[in-house]
């Protein structure tokens, strides 16, 4: 009688764990699904406003000219960035050496050991 107890017990135990762990994981992903649909577009609003940066697009931002940057700036920029692209380095001989490494005996590894016994 006493020991049918004790497993209904453990039994209903078991499912109270079953449920509040349901319950814990599903409301957590109510929450977050929440959040990204509700809580993340009111946040990046806010942080729009906050930093006031209307949207531009790539055909409304003038392009300034700078008088001091000339053809030769352009081309020594180039060639330098071409140079340092295509720098050689130290030549290396590529010629390998494969040394065998002498491996020691282990019984362990031995085939004559195997665990098969065929009689």
């Amino acid at each position: 009688m006493i020991h049918t107890m004790l497993v209904i017990d453990q039994i209903s135990e078991g499912y109270v764990i079953l449920i509040t762990g349901l319950i814990i994981v599903f409301s957590a992903l109510l929450i977050l699904s929440l959040f990204f649909k509700f809580g993340l577009p009111v946040l990046l609003y806010i942080y729009k406003i906050i930093t006031k940066g209307p949207d531009k697009k790539i055909k409304d931002i003038p392009v300034k000219a700078d008088e001091k940057f000339t053809g030769e700036i352009a081309a020594a920029i180039s060639v330098a960035v071409h140079l340092y692209l295509h720098e050689q380095h130290d030549n290396e001989n590529a010629v390998l050496t494969i040394k065998q490494a002498r491996k020691l005996y282990s019984p362990w590894s031995s085939k004559i050991y195997g665990i098969q016994n065929r009689l």
